[in-house]
């Protein structure tokens, strides 16, 4: 069974310097009926004014990450890393038994959109930690890349969670197929473009929520980016 939830159905948030979509409730933003899908509790999409950001704040037992779609990140945490997340980079941090870090906007006279992404851990209180990691437009241009999965199962980050995130570019004719096991869910965010997902259209901003099915098929798209979720029930 497929569900689908629009753009306009997610929560909204404008705090002048940040402007965020809330898929799952967060925040100030309560919906009972979407507090997140299998072990996926949060995709905020994010776009933080130029200079401004998230002054230091703490996490624990979360998979945390960070898919930069315009501008910079600039992360900093408790670990020791100062780093500059750019479009095309993929973070990971896993809070575990508890880290503080701070994220800016340091794109001078530009926006920083990204999609900050939670995904509940299978093992808690563990150190914390972070990966980054770059993967080209190329490598996900008509395929579902696997760029998140669990730790030593051939993501380009290693999480410590039952879920695997698949990233695609797709145009035209190209197409992808991704089988889903008994008992799983899935999940399709479409970042920006126009996407068909199991024969529905989407648009960007849009979800398709999945139980009891079997495969994910995508195709014809325009101009489109996405991510795809295998999630624990």
């Amino acid at each position: 069974m497929m569900t689908l939830r629009t753009s306009a159905e997610r929560g909204y948030a404008d705090h002048g310097w940040l402007k965020s979509f809330h898929s799952f409730s967060f925040a100030g933003y309560y919906d009972p009926a979407h507090m997140g899908w299998g072990n996926l509790r949060v995709i905020n999409e994010d776009r933080i004014a130029p200079g401004k950001g998230f002054g230091t704040h703490g996490h624990r037992d979360m998979e945390i990450i960070s898919y930069v779609l315009s501008g910079n990140l600039a992360h900093q945490d408790s670990m020791g890393n100062i780093k500059g997340i750019p479009p095309g980079d993929v973070q990971r941090m896993s809070a575990g038994s508890g880290v503080m870090h701070s994220e800016f906007n340091h794109a001078r006279g530009q926006e920083t959109h990204f999609l900050q992404i939670w995904i509940e851990p299978n093992v808690q209180g563990i150190a914390p930690s972070y990966e980054q990691t770059t993967v080209p437009a190329a490598a996900k241009r008509g395929v579902l890349r696997l760029v998140a999965a669990p730790m030593g199962q051939g993501g380009d980050v290693g999480i410590h969670a039952d879920a695997r995130v698949y990233a695609g570019l797709f145009d035209g004719a190209q197409a992808a197929r991704l089988a889903i096991a008994p008992g799983r869910k899935a999940y399709v965010h479409l970042i920006r473009g126009a996407l068909e997902v199991n024969g529905t259209q989407l648009a960007g901003g849009d979800a398709a929520l999945l139980d009891d099915t079997a495969e994910i098929a995508l195709e014809h798209g325009k101009g489109a980016e996405v991510l795809v979720f295998d999630l624990a029930a």
